[in-house]
């Protein structure tokens, strides 16, 4: 039986207020084709895409694979019907990780709360609210990676000239290929050679590391913390996570 706080488990659930905030982001810039088809929405049986959200976690998950990787049906938005459909692509992408770092924000606020909480429920709201932080925080990082069809080669495309953003458009039908090569096969093949190859997770540790604490933090004995001392401080500020 899967656990809910596993956090290979939490992160098929986190890409649906991405979404819903694209479909927002259009609505309110002139594009109501989402709106009309009921995507802006928290409910993640509207986001759910057979292929991946469920085949390919569902590979993943069984074999214990170290990583998941996954995503939601991606919300129709017609660029057409923007008011400023170059600008305002930039804006209906940007909305996708904005929402994932608003989301770790409140998680992290939460944090205050859990010294209120009875002693048998602290461990599994800090660890799902740990699990929150990270996971927003590493999806934002990684949807801003500028490689179509992500919403960093979204923004990439837009704040480009023409000239230069024609090239990075062609490759978002191998967009795909190239992200499983990045994320599957280079460490694969780092790890026969004995080189590390694995690039997605060295970014994002750079990026998500705290410079004012080495090592990182110890989520466990924070854990242990919040159920025996009842501490109301905020269990972290900060966010790591490591691809294996």
């Amino acid at each position: 039986m899967l656990d809910p706080c596993d956090p290979r488990v939490c992160a098929t659930k986190q890409d649906r207020g991405s979404e819903a905030a694209h479909g927002l982001a259009a609505h309110l810039l002139g594009d109501d084709t989402a709106w009309r088809l009921g995507r802006v929405s928290f409910n993640p049986l509207k986001h759910v895409d057979p292929v991946g959200t469920i085949l390919l976690p569902g590979i993943l998950l069984p074999v214990r694979s170290p990583f998941l990787f996954g995503y939601a049906k991606p919300v129709p938005v017609n660029f057409r019907a923007l008011r400023s459909p170059r600008r305002d692509m930039v804006l209906v992408a940007a909305a996708g990780p904005a929402m994932n770092i608003a989301l770790a924000v409140v998680a992290a606020l939460l944090f205050h709360l859990v010294g209120y909480l009875p002693t048998t429920l602290a461990p599994w709201d800090t660890e799902n609210l740990k699990n929150g932080l990270i996971i927003n925080v590493v999806l934002a990082v990684f949807n801003l990676f500028p490689i179509p069809p992500l919403d960093g080669g979204r923004i990439l495309v837009g704040v480009l000239p023409k000239a230069m953003a024609a090239p990075v458009v062609r490759l978002e039908p191998f967009g795909i290929a190239i992200l499983l090569g990045v994320l599957i096969v280079l460490p694969l093949l780092g790890a026969q050679l004995g080189v590390d190859l694995n690039i997605v997770s060295r970014v994002i540790r750079v990026l998500t590391r705290d410079p004012g604490r080495d090592p990182p933090a110890d989520w466990e004995r924070i854990s242990e913390q919040a159920t025996t001392c009842g501490n109301r401080t905020a269990a972290s500020d900060r966010a790591l996570f490591v691809l294996k």
